[in-house]
């Protein structure tokens, strides 16, 4: 029998959740739970089988389970960068290799604005500030289907002049293993981008016959994956997939991206808290590669009402 969907995570009537309003969304054996902090991707089940490694309704999210990266992803060195003779200065987040990591608004409260039984819509707004002196949008959809996940962003430019945008997001896919040694994995990326000692990019070389080639599915294995792959391989749909497979075969799940989405962070979990790492496996879409802000690297540029939509989605096998 399909999983009944409440209105609303059981809890004592007197606590707030770590994330605030949890808001569940279901289609047949499927159910989501997304969160007002941050419109994060808190869980997501097929009947009593996890397709992601969440966290509780009391928790919040550490290591950046499910969580929405903008106006940039990934890593941008030092905070500081400037756009169109405008300088600014994001907080240093994080700490050792200093930088400022993931956007603004993983930890900002997101407005719901639509809502049915399988399906929510969200909206949060950035105002200018030191960290990014512009005005920026952001509304996204999630929607349970037969296709398993889907995540339907647009972005909007709505202050007066032109704006610098990237977009990510931070599921860690599971297909039931103990740690992420023993799922076989595939990435179809020719190419992966070269990192300094503070995870930002010094090039990008080819894949091929290295330890890092995941082309054909083969076991993650003892492979230390904090990865940015690009020139991805896309299917005739214009989607990228990346497949994560149980080692039996009776348990995958299918991360894919459209092609607004050029890039794809891999990330092992080895720098984790111990009892989380290399327990699962985040598959990061990812709209330009780290540190955008200031190479300039397949930055998306919106002009004033200038609008943005991009969707990536999970698919349970």
């Amino acid at each position: 029998m399909p999983v009944p969907i409440p209105s609303s995570e059981q809890r004592p009537a007197q606590t707030t959740p770590a994330t605030g309003d949890q808001w569940v969304i279901g289609h047949g054996h499927q159910r989501a739970v997304i969160t007002e902090v941050g419109a994060t991707l808190r869980s997501f089940t097929v009947g009593d089988r996890d397709v992601i490694d969440g966290f509780g309704p009391e928790e919040w999210s550490h290591g950046g389970r499910g969580q929405v990266l903008a106006p940039w992803p990934n890593r941008l060195g030092g905070g500081a960068y400037s756009f169109q003779e405008v300088a600014a200065q994001a907080p240093i987040n994080e700490v050792e290799q200093q930088n400022a990591i993931h956007g603004l608004v993983r930890w900002l409260p997101w407005r719901m604005t639509s809502r049915a039984q399988n399906r929510v819509g969200l909206v949060c707004e950035l105002h200018p500030s030191p960290a990014y002196p512009f005005a920026l949008r952001l509304e996204i959809e999630y929607r349970l289907g037969r296709e398993g996940l889907t995540v339907i962003t647009d972005a909007q430019n709505i202050g007066p002049g032109e704006l610098p945008f990237g977009l990510g997001f931070h599921p860690y896919l599971s297909v039931g293993t103990a740690t992420v040694d023993q799922a076989r994995l595939r990435v179809p990326a020719a190419r992966r981008i070269v990192t300094d000692d503070r995870g930002l990019p010094s090039g990008a070389i080819a894949v091929s016959g290295t330890e890092y080639d995941f082309s054909t599915a083969r076991p993650v294995g003892v492979t230390r994956l904090d990865t940015a792959y690009c020139e991805l391989a896309r299917d005739s749909d214009g989607r990228v997939r990346v497949d994560l497979d149980h080692p039996d075969g009776n348990a995958g799940v299918t991360l894919w991206a459209d092609e607004r989405f050029g890039y794809l962070m891999v990330f092992s979990g080895d720098t984790l808290d111990a009892g989380s790492r290399r327990t699962a496996l985040a598959v990061e879409p990812m709209t330009c590669p780290p540190d955008a802000f200031r190479t300039g690297t397949d930055l998306t540029v919106l002009r004033p009402d200038g609008r943005w939509t991009g969707s990536w989605g999970i698919t349970p096998r």
